[in-house]
């Protein structure tokens, strides 16, 4: 750990001290004149479409340089220091819809732009989580994005149960600390996620398991649907969840943001504070949060004990941007602690507690005053630092990362020795990357690239679920991008190869699972189309192989699965999971009205799924656990395959230009080719959702208001009939309506400057009693007085959010 940290500070300081070698005529002289590195300036003025007015604040940014400016009171802009050739600029403001502009930079060169105040884009968003800068509508397969001020007025209790706002996603919740995200069914280790080009590495595998992130540093969240095997390697199968959280603030510019959440529901309460300055291409970032939470409520449970959680984090960067291209150190630690929800209860249905010597009480009132977490809790600790770096070469460019991250999760869970950690998985990963991108040229964009990862895992608690292993990644990969007029084509190949190497799985001092060693080869690819049909109407079509080498639960484990009935012994012989996607989608946008559909079938061969063992008699075969008798299970392959739909429709009607009603649905079903004891059904698919939002949009309300809004949401989930009951593994779940509302706005001086902001949410209005289909809670103990099993979601809950801005201008 001290030797990569040390090799990322001298990597770090030696590019960032060529800078002066370029600029001052040293021995440098011959490879500029050699690649002619004479970069160029970007400036303009931007006005709002309608009136001519200046718009000061708005943003131009240009992704692949991490290189951007605000406009000044007057309008205008000026980015310097741009390698020449051709950048996709990202003009944007808040109550605007974006300009998004590919500008060729020879020398200097200015352009004014004019800013509309329509609501729909029409598709005016950047994506980086493909290879390089690329106009969504472009890319030939579905991405949505969501941005620092989309999570501001929306409420939720982590990360990425904010991503269910989007058609599709869903998440799997172990309470309010904990959400795993599911894209079109997918989920666990189906789906990647990304933090700053660095492959964020957990335990995805495990249900208790979330993303390691502090909501707080997220500046944009791409999402990407569907097989990304290309770009990213294993476990990308069902999508990428690329998380932007390194963004420069403009040159010569000290920026800060103070913001806190409180929410009523269970006293939730955060604090966070970013700032980030960059002076003369040197820039920095530094964020910490603060969140603390008691046990939530809802009106079947009263009080949830034990959903109670803390959480605190900082991070940052520092890096340098010049003529070169740029050299960024990304630092980050999170710290968790969140109680494990078992949901025991007395025979009055009041919640219980384990006490030392085996004696369980009933919870007292002052056991839900608290935010720290009792017996069983988990403590996840995850430690991050990665160097990220753009290098021009000519007129092409270079870039590479290099992470390492450590991941410690103890589970305590013992009452008579509260020190003892029943488990700790202690998770050590080395990630690198890199691609080489030649420049733009008659319509081509062509890549190179390599990615893979080292890891270790050590099990250090008194139980192992997973053996210690050692694991290597290598990925390989090219991708082609050519636009023809209004068509862009794009595809690609990549061969990955992956090796295992597990110890012993240990019961203590007895071996109940042998050493093995694995490797699993595998090549990807994929194929689509994006065209521009008509100025109103984009259609898109891909085709992807997709590949996921199985999880080591998967090749290695022997225990009882908790929470069920079931023995899961692992399968060293698994193959890898592969899949196949067609997606096709159409859009229609107009200045009224914009309309998107969106449908896939991913078709897999060798879907790792669980298989009931025979007795050598006869029968089931039976595992006594603690005098409990449990059926056995191992793990096995099959085919399988997932269909799906999303729609949206946004109308905003005419003459109530400030009105929009967004309606977004999203349907999923997955079936075993092979029934298992007469059912078909895939297990924990998210159920059927319309969401209907009718919102206000108001760019001034007065001469200090500003950017107003206001919302009512209708969030309407169907039941849950086609399940997977073989076994006991799922049961049905009834439907549900919840009422959502919101209202915020920035409050502005006399100089349009923004002094504080305001978000109002009211969650579950009603106070409705259900339960999401893939909340793991669903299946905790029944509760014997009301015969209703399990434990409810959240109920009513209010929300109030405040964001201080600050900024400071150091001049020229």
């Amino acid at each position: 750990m001290r030797s990569l940290t040390l090799l990322s500070f001298t990597l770090f300081i030696l590019v960032a001290s060529n800078t002066n070698s370029f600029s001052k005529g040293n021995s440098f002289n011959e490879p500029v004149k050699k690649y002619n590195l004479v970069n160029g300036t970007f400036s303009g003025r931007i006005t709002d479409a309608k009136t001519g007015a200046a718009i000061e604040g708005a943003t131009v940014y240009i992704s692949d340089i991490r290189s951007g400016t605000s406009t000044n009171a007057s309008g205008n802009f000026l980015i310097s220091n741009i390698p020449q050739g051709i950048h996709l600029v990202e003009i944007s403001h808040i109550g605007y819809s974006n300009i998004i502009e590919s500008i060729e930079i020879k020398n200097d060169i200015k352009k004014d732009f004019a800013l509309s105040e329509s609501i729909i884009e029409n598709n005016a968003v950047v994506v980086t989580g493909v290879t390089g800068a690329t106009q969504l509508k472009k890319v030939p397969f579905a991405v949505s994005v969501m941005r620092t001020e989309d999570f501001f007025r929306n409420t939720s209790s982590n990360i990425i149960e904010s991503l269910t706002k989007i058609g599709g996603v869903s998440t799997l919740a172990t309470g309010p600390a904990i959400s795993k995200p599911v894209i079109r069914g997918l989920s666990y280790n189906r789906v990647l996620t990304i933090n700053d080009g660095v492959r964020q590495e957990g335990q995805q595998w495990g249900d208790e398991h979330g993303i390691e992130i502090d909501e707080a540093s997220v500046h944009k969240i791409e999402l990407l649907k569907g097989p990304a095997s290309i770009i990213y390697g294993s476990d990308a199968m069902g999508g990428v969840v690329n998380i932007i959280t390194n963004v420069p603030v403009p040159v010569n510019t000290i920026k800060a943001n103070l913001s806190s959440n409180y929410q009523t529901n269970n006293n939730l309460s955060t604090i966070n504070l970013n700032i980030g300055g960059n002076k003369k291409g040197f820039n920095w970032n530094i964020y910490t949060s603060n969140k603390a939470a008691g046990d939530y409520k809802n009106k079947y449970d009263g009080r949830v004990f034990n959903s109670k959680f803390t959480e605190n984090n900082i991070g940052g960067y520092a890096g340098y941007n010049a003529k070169w291209g740029f050299s960024h150190l990304l630092v980050s630690s999170f710290n968790l602690k969140a109680g494990l929800i078992e949901g025991e209860r007395d025979s009055a249905g009041y919640f219980i507690k384990n006490l030392a010597g085996g004696i369980t009480e009933r919870v007292t009132s002052q056991d839900f005053k608290t935010s720290t977490p009792q017996i069983p809790y988990q403590h996840i600790r995850h430690f991050k630092i990665a160097l990220d770096n753009n290098i021009k070469i000519g007129k092409n460019q270079i870039t590479f990362n290099l992470g390492y991250q450590q991941n410690q999760r103890e589970e305590f869970g013992n009452p008579d020795d509260m020190d003892e950690r029943s488990l700790y998985f202690d998770l050590k990963t080395f990630t690198y990357t890199a691609q080489y991108r030649l420049a733009e040229m008659k319509g081509w964009k062509t890549s190179f690239g390599i990615n893979g990862m080292q890891q270790n895992n050590t099990n250090r608690g008194v139980e192992q679920l997973i053996p210690d292993y050692n694991l290597f990644d290598f990925g390989i990969y090219a991708f082609l991008q050519k636009t023809i007029n209004k068509l862009t084509l794009s595809g690609g190949i990549r061969f990955d190869n992956r090796t295992i190497n597990a110890g012993n799985l240990l019961d203590g001092t007895s071996i109940k699972g042998n050493a093995f060693k694995n490797s699993f080869s595998n090549v990807s690819g994929s194929i689509g189309l994006a065209a521009q049909v008509t100025n109103a109407v984009n259609v898109k079509f891909n085709i992807a192989r997709g590949f996921r080498a199985p999880s080591l639960p998967e090749l290695a484990s022997n225990g009882a699965h908790e929470g069920t009935i079931r023995y899961e012994y692992g399968n060293s012989n698994l193959k890898s999971e592969t899949s196949l996607q067609f997606d096709g989608g159409v859009e229609y946008s107009a200045e009224h009205i914009s309309i998107g559909l969106s449908a896939f079938y991913n078709s897999f061969n060798n879907f790792i799924f669980y298989r009931k063992l025979e007795a050598t008699g006869g029968g089931d075969s039976l595992v006594n656990v603690n005098g409990e008798l449990l059926t056995g299970f191992k793990f096995d392959q099959t085919k399988a395959s997932i269909t799906g739909l999303e729609a949206t429709v946004d109308i905003h009607p005419h003459p109530l230009d400030w009105l929009h009603i967004l309606n977004t649905f999203s349907i999923v079903s997955g079936q075993l080719r092979t029934p298992i004891e007469g059912n078909k059904y895939l297990p924990f698919i998210p159920a059927s959702r319309l969401v209907t939002e009718f919102k206000g949009s108001f760019n001034k309300i007065t001469n200090h208001i500003r950017n107003g809004y206001i919302k009512l949401e209708v969030d309407n989930t169907f039941s849950k009939e086609h399940v997977f009951t073989t076994y006991n593994t799922e049961t049905r779940t009834s439907g549900y309506t919840l009422l959502n509302a919101g209202f915020g706005a920035d409050i502005v001086n006399k100089k349009n400057q923004t002094l504080f902001s305001l978000s109002f949410s009211a969650l579950n209005m009603a106070d409705v009693a259900y339960q999401n289909h893939l909340s793991r809670l669903k299946y905790s103990e029944e509760n014997v007085a009301t015969g209703r099993t399990g434990v409810f979601n959240m109920g009513r809950n209010f929300s109030i959010k405040v964001n201080v801005p600050l900024s400071l201008n150091l001049g020229k």
